[in-house]
């Protein structure tokens, strides 16, 4: 009730933007869960074929961010969000036509740069649009991701079991009418004038060490965010013996995040604002990473009374990935466009997944060169460890960063007692640490009043 309330408590641009996320959610796991399946087992391609063509989607989407992001600064977010999902609606209607590799390699870099242009578009319009409560929106941005999910692996699992191009053109058709009604419906935004350009305002964003700082700080969230789809689906089918292990693992995780996301946001903004619980969240998702080690090495399984106890413990690990992803995700983002003009908003927002998503790509080739470490050496513990270790450093280095008030956000007023023993000791030690980073070079300064601006 308490997310219901929210949702019609905020604009109805939010709102709109609130369906699109759930609409695009829907159309991406209508499709995409099974195109591995489709080219490998129905078109009868090579693995290498499979990896090419879901490489060129990821490469395509992942190094295209800025454009989406920059494009959204001088267009409006407006634009790039419907010409992303009229591309996204080309791109899926390509694979269902998709039976030669040069058809596919198309399907799958548009698909990817559609992707590339509205997910920066539509982060930079909800950051513009929720003001204050930033973290707040992007958590109901997070829901609606997971029910959109949710609809369209459950759609899509069925639709499948017909023909897979019925899953194409039905996304595709998803992805039609969201771009239609976004025409029609989302109200437009005035674009920022004043803009140098693009080069200039990249160096801008690349110069801001804070940012950049940041940035590489939370990359272990993704990379472990990443293993609800690598390492703990192969755990859990390895000690479970069971192919739909993923499925309980995602379905436990999708519904705990349904129940529980903005609630957890609203009580941390109440708590002293959700950056301070950032390293925090991104500890417990290593954390999460903990309970495998108690089943990693277990021999097969011989029946219900190994199989149920396992896989509760895998379930465990996956809640413990959810509820850290439900702690840090939403102020994450929700502090991103506060580390520089309002103008590069989506230039922000472009840079950041450009880092996040070639360190994850690069943390997921670590983790699976770790795994079959781990199986050749018989030491099955090794990837949990890793990952451990990833979501440890990953914690300490954004808490230090809150720690050292590098960051763009609010902190908790100091208690009066200390202020009056200690201000002087105190002031001087914070003013040294944020006198240090600010003298780094090319690092823009950040006024008080823009340290005192809240993070939603």
């Amino acid at each position: 009730m308490r997310t219901l309330r929210a949702v019609r408590e905020c604009p109805l641009a939010l709102r709109l933007l609130f369906i699109n996320q759930c609409g695009i959610d829907a159309g991406f796991y209508l499709l995409i869960p099974f195109l591995a399946t489709y080219i490998g087992h129905d078109l009868g391609m090579s693995a290498a074929v499979v990896g090419l063509v879901l490489g060129v989607r990821n490469l395509s989407q992942q190094g295209m961010y800025i454009i989406g992001g920059t494009a959204a600064d001088r267009l409006g977010p407006r634009v790039v969000i419907i010409a992303g999902c009229a591309l996204r609606t080309v791109g899926f209607t390509l694979f269902s036509f998709g039976n030669s590799l040069p058809l596919l390699l198309a399907a799958s870099g548009i698909s990817g740069l559609a992707a590339a242009l509205f997910y920066p578009a539509v982060r930079s319009y909800v950051s513009h649009e929720s003001g204050e409560r930033k973290a707040e929106a992007f958590a109901l941005l997070n829901v609606f991701a997971t029910i959109g999910s949710l609809v369209g692996l459950l759609a899509g699992s069925v639709l499948y079991l017909t023909d897979f191009r019925i899953c194409a053109l039905t996304a595709a058709g998803l992805f039609a009418a969201l771009t239609v009604a976004q025409a029609f419906v989302l109200p437009a935004r005035e674009v920022s004038a004043g803009h140098d350009p693009i080069v200039r305002e990249l160096r801008e964003v690349l110069a801001n060490r804070r940012f950049l700082c940041f940035a590489f700080a939370t990359t272990g969230m993704f990379i472990m965010e990443n293993q609800l789809y690598m390492l703990l689906p192969h755990g859990a089918q390895h000690v479970s013996g069971w192919g739909g292990a993923e499925a309980v693992l995602l379905s436990a995780g999708a519904v705990a995040n349904l129940l529980f996301q903005f609630r957890i946001t609203r009580s941390l903004e109440q708590r002293g604002g959700g950056m301070r619980w950032v390293g925090a969240g991104i500890a417990v998702i290593g954390l999460g990473f903990v309970p495998p080690l108690l089943v990693c090495d277990a021999s097969p399984p011989r029946g219900a009374g190994d199989v149920v106890p396992r896989l509760l413990v895998m379930i465990s690990a996956s809640l413990l990935l959810y509820f850290g992803g439900m702690v840090a995700y939403p102020p994450v983002l929700g502090l991103i466009p506060r580390f520089g003009s309002e103008r590069l908003t989506g230039t922000y927002f472009g840079l950041f997944y450009v880092l996040s998503g070639t360190t994850a790509a690069g943390g997921n080739a670590v983790i699976g060169w770790v795994m079959d470490v781990g199986e050749r050496t018989g030491r099955a513990w090794l990837p949990w460890v890793s990952c451990l270790v990833f979501g440890l450093a990953s914690g300490g280095a954004v808490a230090w960063l809150y720690r050292t008030r590098v960051l763009p956000c609010s902190y908790p007023a100091a208690d009066a007692g200390a202020e009056a023993g200690s201000a002087a000791g105190a002031g001087a030690l914070d003013g040294a640490v944020q006198d240090a980073v600010r003298m780094l070079p090319g690092q823009p300064r950040v006024t008080d009043d823009a340290a005192d601006r809240r993070t939603g």
